[in-house]
């Protein structure tokens, strides 16, 4: 079964991770996020008990 002949694989996957983490990782932590987040007050919103009509 060739699928459990990891030689040709293992160097696929650590490539590809090296790759991804030595390349393409730092140029997207590069870019800056468009809509930062603001430090808005919390309100409390007033909630009321639901009139069920069987009770």
């Amino acid at each position: 079964m060739p699928q459990l002949n990891p030689n040709p694989w293992f160097f696929i996957m650590l490539s590809s991770w090296l790759t991804f983490l030595m390349i393409i990782q730092p140029k997207l932590l590069t870019f800056i996020p468009t809509n930062s987040p603001s430090n808005k007050a919390t309100t409390t919103t007033k909630t009321s008990p639901w009139p069920w009509p069987w009770t």
